[in-house]
């Protein structure tokens, strides 16, 4: 009866010999790789970034899905840009209706403002004497009544000052008309002085309003064409970190791609039309 050991003992110088053989391959390939580590790595690593770089049909269905994209962003831009452009066009009419309305609220000022000068030049002469009957402070009444009522039919005062000057709160209709024309036009030359103030700052207003959606405007048409032109870039290629070594990696200069936008106009006249 065979034992184990007569089983196994007759095979033991075979498998001996294989192990050599197995032990002198990893000795040959582990002294190559100490001796010319970097031919090994660079050899390696072109293979793995090969294998996990993606083929041309997933890199065409890539460039088709990128650009579909790019696509559908420019026209949703284009679309925004044509709303912004509609806006500004609109807040420029804005702005030519509240420049128009500023310019005829100084011309109305600066025409008050020579009617007071003109009356206080007038006043500071002697006043003809009247005589101090009821019916001369009568004629005196009805003159400030009527030149009040004028006044505010031209809107030149509002209707709560029309009030005063008829309940007489605050006017003295016993003067002497010189003097009550002289007090109405700087009563209405302080009103279209603070008119004309609002209309400016109404204008100016308008004016920023207007030069803010064009600049937003011109960003959004400036944002489509890019996104239709988009600026080429040259596509680095895989790289395995640790196997190709730092003999083999070289940093891939990035060109500056410089756009000059057009600068956001400043001042009044810079508003175009579009």
């Amino acid at each position: 009866m065979q034992t184990v050991f007569s089983t196994v003992l007759p095979d033991v110088p075979a498998a001996a010999v294989i192990w050599l053989a197995l032990l002198a391959v990893a000795t040959i390939v582990v002294a190559a790789l100490v001796a010319r580590p970097t031919r090994f790595r660079s050899v390696f690593g072109e293979r793995i970034s090969e294998a996990a770089r993606p083929s041309s049909i997933d890199l065409a269905q890539q460039a088709r899905e990128q650009d579909r994209e790019r696509r559908r962003y420019a026209d949703e831009v284009a679309v925004a840009a044509s709303r912004a452009t509609v806006t500004a066009e609109r807040r420029r009419a804005e702005w030519l209706t509240a420049q128009e309305q500023a310019e005829t609220a100084w011309q109305a000022y600066q025409t008050a403002e020579q009617d007071v000068r003109r009356l206080a030049a007038a006043a500071a002469l002697p006043l003809p004497r009247t005589a101090r009957t009821p019916a001369e402070y009568a004629d005196r009444e009805r003159w400030l009544h009527r030149a009040a009522l004028d006044a505010q039919w031209r809107d030149e005062i509002t209707v709560r000052q029309l009030s005063d000057i008829l309940g007489g709160h605050g006017w003295d209709p016993s003067r002497h008309p010189v003097e009550q024309e002289l007090l109405l036009r700087r009563l209405v030359r302080d009103n279209l002085r603070a008119r004309q103030h609002a209309a400016s700052e109404r204008e100016q207003a308008a004016w920023r309003a207007a030069e803010t959606a064009a600049a937003a405007a011109r960003s959004l048409r400036e944002e489509a064409y890019a996104a239709l032109h988009p600026a080429t870039e040259p596509s680095a290629a895989l790289s395995i970190v640790g196997l190709t070594g730092p003999e083999n990696t070289r940093e891939l200069p990035t060109p500056e791609v410089t756009r000059e936008l057009t600068p956001v106009a400043r001042g009044r006249a810079a508003v175009a039309a579009y």
